[in-house]
């Protein structure tokens, strides 16, 4: 099927899942690497105090917070 008629059918509403092959898709610039963090121990404690009042992991919020930290520092 040419891009053109999937294309038509995404404008129409229509599923067109089935023609896209996502295995290899990427988001540029978020991709994810894997890096290990040693915290003290009162900080893993108030970010779990956080993380359960939000009902996010932990994870998360360190995410979120190094994010907003790094846009301000832009």
């Amino acid at each position: 099927m040419r891009a053109k008629d999937i294309e038509k059918k995404f404008d129409k509403g229509e599923d067109i899942s089935k023609y896209l092959d996502i295995s290899k898709a990427r988001r540029p610039e978020q991709e994810q690497k894997r890096v290990n963090v040693d915290f003290p121990l009162w900080m893993i404690q108030q970010l779990d105090k956080e993380a359960k009042k939000l009902g996010v992991p932990r994870q998360s919020i360190i995410k979120v917070w190094v994010a907003e930290r790094l846009e301000k520092a832009s």
